[in-house]
């Protein structure tokens, strides 16, 4: 597998992205640009990689909203995410990757329409639609695994696979979002083996976080940085290691180059307790 995560410092060419990724032990990394408006430098960025031996794991399409129940905001959200797959085909990430949506106010928010029949089609519409717009070849389309939003486990994940039947649409695994109970946070372990099962031959792409439940009523269940939580890493990257392929786990949601530094080395001490390459 390959690890990844954000990088520091004066990041202003392809050479010294690649530097900085070299110089943090990085096989993987997001994708370095916004847009394919410089066709120019989405094609430098793309053979510094390669000749760097460096996976781009994904593009993220944050922070739009598919499904809007606004629908200015839910066509804007359907163009920025096929403009972000766009630069996914054309840099040659593994994935361009959002969140299905929200039918509340936030975008990536919870709502009491969001887990319904009527929701779920609405998703497969809106992935359609981005997908069919672009028609990638060398990059999917996908889905980040979400605690209130479809998808929020493997078996959904496969319905909405079944259901948008597009060649172009892959899988991105985040287990930590889908411990939203105190049973799946117990049991989480089994949650990740069940996960890989059924979805693992077309995971494209994982994060890589760590969950805590305090002792606050009723239920809190926070992000952390891998090693603090409660979250399997053995397990975690054992079935990964277990599909064959250099599948990229990226950090993210850390604060500062110390935070990265140290989850990576948490990561990596757990791969070498299992004799996996990182």
């Amino acid at each position: 597998m390959r690890l990844g995560g954000p990088v520091f410092g004066e990041i202003d060419s392809p050479e010294s992205w690649v530097s900085a990724l070299i110089a943090v032990g990085y096989r993987a990394a997001f994708c370095p640009l916004n847009s394919v408006e410089d066709l120019d430098a989405v094609r430098a960025y793309e053979r510094a990689a390669a000749d760097a031996d460096i996976v781009i794991a994904e593009v993220g399409a944050f922070g739009n909203n598919p499904i809007s129940p606004d629908d200015s905001f839910r066509k804007d959200g359907i163009a920025t995410c096929q403009a972000k797959l766009a630069l996914a085909e054309e840099i040659g990430a593994n994935c361009c990757v959002n969140v299905a949506g929200s039918r509340g106010d936030s975008w990536a928010g919870h709502c009491a329409e969001n887990l319904t029949p009527a929701t779920f089609d609405l998703i497969v519409a809106s992935v359609r639609e981005i997908i069919d717009a672009v028609n990638p070849t060398r990059t999917v389309y996908a889905l980040e695994t979400m605690p209130w939003m479809y998808p929020d486990s493997a078996d959904s994940y496969l319905a909405l696979m079944k259901a948008i039947d597009r060649k172009g649409f892959g899988i991105h695994f985040d287990p930590v979002n889908i411990v939203n109970s105190p049973e799946r946070y117990y049991t989480n372990a089994e949650l990740i083996k069940d996960s890989f099962k059924k979805l693992g031959a077309g995971i494209v792409s994982c994060h890589a976080k760590d969950i805590v439940m305090s002792e606050k009523l009723t239920v809190h269940l926070d992000e952390i940085a891998p090693g603090q939580g409660h979250l399997d890493y053995t397990v975690f990257l054992g079935e990964l290691d277990k599909l064959g392929r250099d599948v990229p786990i990226l950090l993210e949601h850390l604060k500062g180059a110390e935070a990265y530094a140290g989850a990576a080395e948490h990561i990596r001490s757990v791969g070498t307790n299992l004799g996996i390459t990182i």
